[in-house]
């Protein structure tokens, strides 16, 4: 399928409304899968997310995403693989705090579909990825008040790429832990201000 940028309607006057809004952590985590043995898959999370998005109403592509992972929160639900996933063979979490990403393009390219491309920092590593991602999902209203939507993002990296170079060679062949890692974003966020101006 072709991509293409959604573009804002051709008139004289426009109104554009730009809405900026910060990301709800309790509701929102980044997840992972890794193969383990080449067999099987290992899955893990990240939860206190970090986050502003700002949305365009009128012109997708001149929205932008930045997001920040604290490193130090990874569980896979075995606490010594987890102190190994946060050690110098992997997110050194005490020197490399946070993983982070920065937009540099939104492109539309269906329905509620998007294409976000950015730049992926992991420990002193930055390489442009590309999130496919579902959303921005209608804005809901919840019983406090608050305005929200939700984005979910995927997108797969060689955690070699990234530093992330440890490994363990199998006495049958092949390594412990694979190289592919997929993840997933969910992110919800609230409403901070909406504001409207004329584009000639």
């Amino acid at each position: 399928m072709a991509t293409t940028t959604l573009e804002a309607p051709q008139t004289a006057t426009q109104t554009a409304v730009e809405t900026s809004w910060h990301i709800d952590a309790m509701h929102s985590s980044a997840h992972f899968s890794v193969k383990h043995m080449m067999i099987s898959n290992v899955r893990g999370v990240f939860k206190n997310l970090e986050s502003k998005l700002f949305l365009n109403s009128e012109d997708i592509s001149k929205s932008y995403l930045e997001a920040s992972i604290p490193t130090s929160t990874v569980s896979t639900g075995v606490d010594d693989r987890d102190a190994h996933l946060r050690s110098a063979d992997f997110f050194e979490a005490e020197k490399f705090p946070a993983m982070k990403f920065i937009s540099k393009k939104f492109e539309q390219v269906a329905p509620g579909e998007l294409k976000v491309t950015g730049l992926l920092t992991i420990k002193d590593v930055t390489k442009e990825v590309v999130l496919d991602v579902e959303g921005p999902t209608p804005e809901m209203k919840d019983p406090y008040g608050f305005t929200r939507v939700a984005l979910s993002g995927s997108t797969k990296i060689n955690r070699k790429d990234f530093g992330l170079v440890y490994n363990a060679v199998l006495e049958a062949g092949g390594v412990m832990v694979g190289e592919d890692v997929k993840i997933t974003i969910d992110a919800e966020y609230t409403k901070v201000e909406a504001t409207e101006h004329q584009q000639n």
